[in-house]
């Protein structure tokens, strides 16, 4: 499998596809304290978390800000989780500080672990074969021979994608099954990941937002009736309270210069929020995620110093909340 590292993506790529995702590190939680040391930690209720459903989480500080966005697969008794290399050394030291009180209970970067991000149906029937069914529904997990294939969320317009996850990298048998796959590169992946509202978090907007601003709720990412963790109180009072302004919007322009994480999205000459991720594709035009107040996503938008306006892009899922959020004051 050769990797594209290319930082434009094609606007149209061939499918079915695969993207060798080397920007993320994959870590094992095993021991007798894995369950309890996680469900402190997360968002998510690690009783839902099971060989065939991976549901996504958020890791938060004690104020609500999110600091990391992982996915949680259930490997035996252990749990596999996955975060971006560029956060992996300091999230890690940071949840080590907390799992030292839980005895024989580890954290291990797997150094030969690796997810390959898969578009198109016919890219993780290719990968499971002919005997294995497809899992169905989104984060349901489909355990191999070789590791886990998950189900994650389609695009916007409705194009399936996958995650395949191995605890030992590629073996010759896989590698020859991916290598059937038109290759896109990470980059690529990442359009997918926006054009399916998937956010993700970089050291410049680690802490920047409470979880439900990322639409984390509608990608089964948090669970509202679960026991105490770190960040629940403002985060379950966000959501009982109706006190959400700002969630994440899809955007794009037809041409420009593409945002860094963090950097403003302007309605006229104020801030109306933060951009979360952006790609730029190889016809000029960008297409990002932003954390938008819900007051300003119908006024004029666009990045600063940018002729181009920003127009508010179509996501695969409802975000209800914008219809009964209070307005600003």
């Amino acid at each position: 499998m050769t990797t594209d590292t290319s930082n434009i993506a094609r606007r149209h790529p061939e499918l079915p596809a695969a993207a060798l995702l080397d920007d993320r590190i994959l870590f094992r939680v095993s021991g007798p304290g894995t369950n309890d040391f996680l469900q402190g930690q997360l968002s998510q209720n690690l009783a839902d978390v099971v060989a065939d459903h991976s549901p996504r989480a958020a890791a938060s500080t004690p104020k609500g800000r999110a600091y990391l966005l992982t996915r949680l697969v259930r490997d035996g008794e252990d749990i596999l989780l996955t975060m971006p290399a560029s956060l992996a050394d300091d999230v890690a030291a940071h949840l080590n500080k907390y799992l030292m009180l839980f005895r024989g209970t580890t954290m291990e970067r797997l150094n030969n672990g690796l997810i390959v991000g898969l578009v198109g149906e016919a890219a993780a029937g290719i990968l499971a074969g002919d005997d294995l069914p497809l899992p169905q529904g989104v984060n349901d997990t489909l355990v191999m021979e070789d590791g886990y294939l998950v189900r994650t969320n389609v695009t916007a317009e409705g194009i399936p994608r996958f995650e395949l996850w191995l605890t030992e990298g590629l073996d010759e048998k896989l590698l020859g099954k991916i290598d059937r796959l038109h290759q896109a590169s990470v980059t690529e992946w990442e359009a997918s990941e926006i054009a399916a509202g998937v956010p993700e978090l970089t050291p410049e907007t680690r802490e920047s937002w409470v979880p439900q601003m990322l639409n984390l709720q509608h990608l089964e990412g948090i669970h509202f009736k679960k026991g105490c963790y770190t960040g629940q109180e403002v985060i379950a009072r966000m959501h009982f309270l109706g006190q959400l302004k700002k969630s994440l919007y899809r955007l794009g322009a037809k041409s420009g210069n593409q945002p860094a994480p963090g950097s403003p999205v302007m309605a006229g000459d104020k801030s109306a929020g933060e951009v979360v991720r952006a790609v730029t594709f190889d016809d000029g035009s960008v297409q990002l995620l932003a954390v938008l107040r819900h007051a300003d996503a119908e006024k004029d938008l666009h990045l600063p110093d940018a002729d181009q306006p920003l127009q508010i892009l179509s996501l695969p899922y409802t975000v209800p909340e914008r219809e009964v959020a209070p307005s600003d004051t």
